[in-house]
């Protein structure tokens, strides 16, 4: 077996493993019980606030993210290192962990003074998005400055040289070249969101009608052995995330395949 087959094989064998797993759902999704979950309140609540929450978390965090790195790819300054390595947090520490900062955090005087000022952040919307904030705005961060790391620096030089300010420069020279990687940037952060699970039930808890974003309504059906509501609402995740992946890609005019 040559070394290409080989590799088509594990990747083959990669693909099998999540295919056999999402075929499972259709075992217990049929078709009158997938309506009926599909278009329940609480279900219908849920995939509004997720992909509200999702969306919204998206771009603050890109917004964050673009500044940040072009900071992090272009200048050398104190603690340029330490920042660095703390953008890997939300890929080391588990999301249950963020959340739990989070809620430490707020235990704090100074959390504490946040919470006088009539902003509750706990057991709440704006919990759900400060946890998927949190887990998400250095991934992002992460993302978007591999793709400045690929542009030359020469060519914002040459656009100084001739006469463009540095604000200038970016606007004109990084960012349009940047573009495809903090598209992509968003895309993967509005997926990750979208699924975030262990700081947002942390921080925002579990209430129906209230903070039950799509995952946790996945987590409150199998804690009540609803293993066929579990399955609908585990399909519609998949459907709405790799939907959306998918999308983009086709969109983008991104083959999959030579």
């Amino acid at each position: 077996m040559t070394f290409k087959r080989l590799a088509i094989a594990f990747s083959i064998a990669v693909f099998l493993l999540y295919a056999g797993l999402i075929l499972s759902i259709f075992y217990f999704c049929k078709g009158n019980l997938f309506l009926a979950t599909l278009l329940s309140a609480r279900t219908l609540f849920s995939i509004k606030l997720s992909l509200f929450t999702a969306t919204v978390v998206t771009v603050m965090s890109v917004f964050f993210a673009i500044p940040s790195a072009y900071a992090l790819s272009r200048y050398k300054f104190f603690g340029r290192q330490i920042i660095d390595t703390t953008l890997e947090l939300p890929m080391i520490v588990s999301p249950v962990a963020l959340g739990a900062l989070i809620l430490i955090f707020f235990n704090t005087p100074v959390g504490g003074l946040f919470q006088e000022g009539g902003v509750r952040i706990v057991f709440t919307v704006y919990g759900i998005l400060l946890a998927q904030f949190v887990t998400t705005v250095g991934i992002a961060t992460r993302l978007i400055k591999a793709a400045m790391d690929e542009i030359p620096q020469q060519y914002e030089q040459v656009a100084k040289t001739l006469g463009a300010s540095p604000l200038k420069a970016f606007f004109t020279v990084v960012l349009p070249l940047s573009k495809r990687g903090i598209i992509a940037s968003g895309v993967l952060t509005w997926a990750k969101a979208l699924g975030e699970f262990g700081a947002t039930i942390t921080v925002a808890g579990s209430m129906a009608l209230k903070t039950e974003t799509l995952p946790i309504a996945i987590f409150m059906r199998l804690a009540n052995a609803d293993i066929e509501g579990t399955a609908v609402l585990v399909l519609i995740i998949i459907g709405l995330g790799l939907g959306t992946l998918y999308g983009v890609k086709f969109f983008a005019g991104k083959r999959t395949y030579v």
